[in-house]
């Protein structure tokens, strides 16, 4: 049985296109620099961001809710190719890495401990497609409170693109898609 074939689970997939070109988005959502600008929803800042950036890599992020509470996450590149794909095994972390339940940020359901996650930078009429496939992710409300988290992250990503900030040319906000 695959992870998204377990009861009361599914894939996550989060599709936005960015006018932008591919290498300039796939360094905005990499390098930690800049990465430390988007991830996270509005109001959340990330104090930490340290990624190995190649396969076999780990990485460990923290983002800061407004209310000052971490929330960590941790895991290994099992593919880095940039700029078309990575695929991650994801967890929740403590400070030092460790994977934790998601129980230990008040989240129910039946989470997994790992979690691959793939994303794909698509070249898509002068523009970029990401998409953002978890597999394994509990229905229902955390579902829906993981989507729009990784969407308000996603709708800072385009921010940080449109700005410029060391990513290489010109580009618009994202176009938000949604697939199930």
């Amino acid at each position: 049985m695959t992870v998204s074939e377990q009861v009361g689970k599914q894939d996550m997939v989060i599709t936005r296109v960015f006018d932008a070109p591919r290498e300039r988005v796939f360094t905005a959502f990499t390098e930690p620099r800049l990465v430390k600008k988007w991830y996270g929803p509005e109001g959340f800042t990330a104090p930490v961001i340290e990624a190995e950036l190649r396969t076999g890599g780990r990485y460990l992020y923290c983002m800061e809710s407004p209310e000052g509470i971490d929330y960590w996450s941790a895991g290994v590149y099992r593919e880095f190719t940039p700029p078309e794909r990575i695929v991650a095994i994801d967890s929740f972390a403590d400070p030092e890495g460790n994977i934790v339940p998601a129980s230990y940020y008040g989240l129910g359901g039946d989470w997994p401990l790992e979690s691959e996650v793939v994303i794909s930078f698509e070249e898509e009429g002068g523009g970029t497609r990401i998409t953002i496939r978890q597999a394994g992710v509990p229905g229902g409300a955390d579902l829906d409170r993981v989507r729009r988290m990784r969407e308000r992250s996603l709708d800072r990503l385009a921010q940080v693109v449109d700005m410029g900030d060391g990513c290489r040319s010109k580009a618009g906000l994202g176009e938000r898609r949604e697939e199930d």
